[in-house]
């Protein structure tokens, strides 16, 4: 945990040997164009920010979002509602997160950041082989998922019961009231569901989950189809009685292990002892110092094995230290000009080759130089940011910073999917960023007691070792956590006071997500539903993707004439923030969901 002080001292050590460096650790492989999570279902209807006196949710869906509104109504926490929202998310929006998944918890109780770690583990049984062909070779990522393979440990009930003992104030078992009312009265399957499963080849393969999703002919429940899940409802109720202790132990996990050992095809290797042994963890968030638009922030993210908030911080970071940063979005467009967007892809590059080179299990990785906040600090940005040109760079290698060098391999570029994101304030104070997931688009594809289990372990690199050898940091070993994208954020002001709670999901993108969304809210000074709307951007190492149909060609030429590939697609980014009202007329909190997905702010 960290007691929000003072920013951490730039290391006069780290400074020096960056200036004694005298090699720079390979650059990664240049990565191909991210694929996305998940597929688009368009654009909701232009909305402006909600506004909320005292308390909002913001989530994935209007059901869920519905559940934590109800349960702060009702004087709860916000780690009370965050638990609502959950249990509600693994029906009605089973493709992205639920029960059989992780997540991550950055949670603020007025005093303190915690940052709770509910990630998925390795079975104990698994070894660095576990994604390789025969021949050696990396599999094909659905060859791996599909089935038992890459089943982790699942930790977000077990994460989430940890908090609640800090930081509830309802009853646990009064949490799941609104998800088990409506598993057993039936939800009504929403415009992006019925499209997922529509668009989905795997799901059918595994028979309780063709049965639940799809009518006898094929083809999925049609919009509105009010689908119950009484299966579900009859495990949240033991949830609610009995705690976590009910899906790690017992019938129930030996339900969930017998799948997974059990797929014809494609089994894992998780035991009844790995269900009864999963922890979670407590771990101490990453915060750092920001300055944008002449004001000072605090921005907290999650540590290791999340690799989100230190790229999204060297990202901020590296761009705060160019003059493209405090250029404004232009006045005919009020998009970013394609010089502020070269000078982000630079920066993100940079990013992206420390992320593959240095990222990994905190319990199995050691920090460069001895700290994961050597990543940020300040005298490792400013040389690292002398990298940025006019042009774009011919490499993006990884940078050193500390004085001990790394023996890895980078890791090459891999598919990375998945997720929901909920960022909530409650009546006294106390704030959540939690990024929750089963990682793939309905995970596994394998139905246990009416959820799906994850396929999180595909997030390890599925080659353990590069050509020479060197393994990779984010190799499979058993217990291990997977390395993950998930980037939940809060920030604070000069004050200590909390400024904002965002996130999204999207995979390897998510990183992308929400540091432009962090730059619209502090730099340029939007609300939180005016800085979601911005179109997407980003890049991974590779070409340069922009959000389909939202930049001009003027700027796509103009970036090509900098020596960017330049690609266009949809990028479903379901982000959520929420932001203190500057407006000392109108105090409380502003709130914003992603129209490219179905997500709402409610509050009071």
């Amino acid at each position: 945990m960290m007691i929000l002080r003072r920013p951490a001292p730039t290391s006069a050590l780290i400074a020096a040997a960056l200036l004694a460096a005298c090699a720079t650790p390979p650059a990664p492989p240049e990565a191909s164009l991210p694929r996305q999570p998940e597929i688009a279902t368009g654009l909701q209807a232009a909305r402006p920010a909600s506004r909320h006196a005292q308390f909002a949710v913001a989530a994935a869906n209007p059901l869920a979002t519905e559940a934590g509104r109800q349960m702060l109504a009702r004087g709860g926490s916000a780690l009370d509602a965050a638990i609502a929202v959950q249990m509600v998310l693994t029906l009605v929006e089973p493709q992205s997160s639920g029960i059989g998944g992780g997540a991550f918890l950055l949670h603020w109780d007025g005093q303190q950041v915690q940052a709770f770690d509910g990630r998925e583990t390795a079975p104990a049984a698994v070894d660095e082989r576990l994604f390789l062909t025969p021949e050696g070779q990396p599999m094909a990522f659905h060859d791996a998922v599909v089935g038992g393979r890459a089943v982790g440990v699942p930790g977000t009930v077990r994460m989430l019961e940890m908090a609640h003992a800090q930081h509830g104030r309802l009853r646990w078992a009064e949490l799941f009231e609104p998800a088990i009312r409506l598993a057993e009265a039936g939800f009504p399957v929403s415009p992006r569901l019925h499209a997922m499963l529509q668009a989905e080849t795997h799901l059918k393969k595994d028979p309780a989950a063709a049965a639940f999703f799809y009518q006898p002919d094929g083809t999925p429940w049609p919009v509105g189809h009010r689908l119950k899940n009484p299966e579900l409802a009859e495990v949240l109720r033991r949830l609610a009685r009995e705690g976590a202790r009910a899906l790690h132990e017992g019938e129930i996990a030996q339900a969930i292990v017998a799948k997974v050992q059990g797929h014809p095809g494609n089994p894992g290797r998780m035991t009844l002892a790995d269900l009864a042994g999963y922890p979670p963890k407590v771990r101490e968030a990453i915060c750092h110092a920001h300055v944008a638009d002449g004001r000072r922030w605090r921005i907290c993210g999650f540590p290791p094995p999340s690799s989100g908030a230190i790229a999204v911080g060297q990202i901020l970071g590296l761009m705060a230290r160019t003059g493209a940063a405090q250029e404004p979005l232009t006045a005919d467009t009020g998009l970013p000009s394609a010089g502020w967007l070269h000078t982000y892809m630079e920066a993100s590059r940079l990013a992206f080759a420390d992320r593959a080179q240095y990222l990994g299990d905190p319990d199995f990785v050691p920090a460069p130089g001895g700290d994961w906040r050597s990543l940020l600090d300040p005298a490792y940005l400013d040389a690292r940011a002398q990298r940025i040109g006019s042009q774009r760079a011919p490499t993006a290698p990884a940078g050193v910073p500390g004085p001990v060098r790394t023996g890895f391999a980078p890791m090459a570029e891999q598919i990375e999917y998945g997720t929901s994101h909920i960022s909530i304030v409650d009546a006294q104070g106390r704030a959540l960023s939690m990024t929750t997931t089963i990682e793939d688009a309905f995970g596994a594809r394998q139905m246990v007691r009416g959820f799906l289990l994850n396929n999180e372990l595909s997030d390890f690199s599925f080659a353990p070792a590069d050509t020479s050898g060197r393994p990779v940091a984010n190799r499979v070993e058993p217990g291990k956590r997977p390395r993950s994208s998930m980037a939940p954020t809060l920030v604070f002001d000069e004050q200590g006071r909390l400024a904002a709670s965002a996130g999204s999901p999207g995979g390897a993108l998510i990183i992308h997500y929400t540091a432009r969304t962090l730059h619209g809210l502090l730099q340029w000074r939007l609300d939180p539903q005016a800085a979601i709307d911005l179109p997407n951007f980003g890049t991974t190492g590779g070409p340069v993707v922009l959000e389909k149909g939202r930049f001009p060609a003027a700027v796509i030429e103009a970036l090509k004439a900098r020596g960017h590939e330049v690609r266009e697609q949809e990028m479903t980014s379901g982000l959520q923030a929420i932001s203190r009202s500057t407006d000392p007329a109108r105090p409380g909190w502003l709130g914003g969901a992603d129209p490219r997905r179905e997500g709402v702010v409610l509050g009071n």
